[in-house]
């Protein structure tokens, strides 16, 4: 297993496929690293070298946040939303949904538990 910015990452799949396990990257950003740094689209991730494991370290910190910096600035933007009082803050704060869905028969993990 390769370790590449705080994510396990499992060897015998393609170096795409394992850069989406990392917060933040998803498959056209991985697509994106990979070309990049000019990577072989079957290779494996235990067949990267310390040089190219490097490469695709250096290229994802330059141009995407990911995990924990990515992990920060969604919760400020979310504690933004709750200051300003705005209709999603305050479905953030009452731990509804968001987006217009149902909370009559439906939405019942998010929904708070009323006694």
């Amino acid at each position: 297993m390769s370790y590449i910015l705080g994510t396990n990452l499992v060897s015998n799949e393609q170096v795409e496929i394992a850069l989406t396990r990392i917060f933040g990257i998803g498959l056209k950003k991985a697509i994106q690293v990979c070309d990049q740094s000019g990577l072989n689209d079957n290779i494996k991730v235990n067949k990267l070298t310390k040089y190219q494991i490097d490469q695709i370290i250096k290229i994802i910190s330059q141009n995407y946040l990911v995990d924990s910096e990515l992990e920060r600035v969604i919760q400020r933007d979310i504690k933004q939303l709750m200051s300003i009082g705005c209709y999603r803050g305050f479905r953030h704060n009452a731990g509804l949904p968001l987006r217009g869905q149902r909370t009559h028969t439906n939405a019942k993990t998010c929904r708070p538990i009323e006694l």
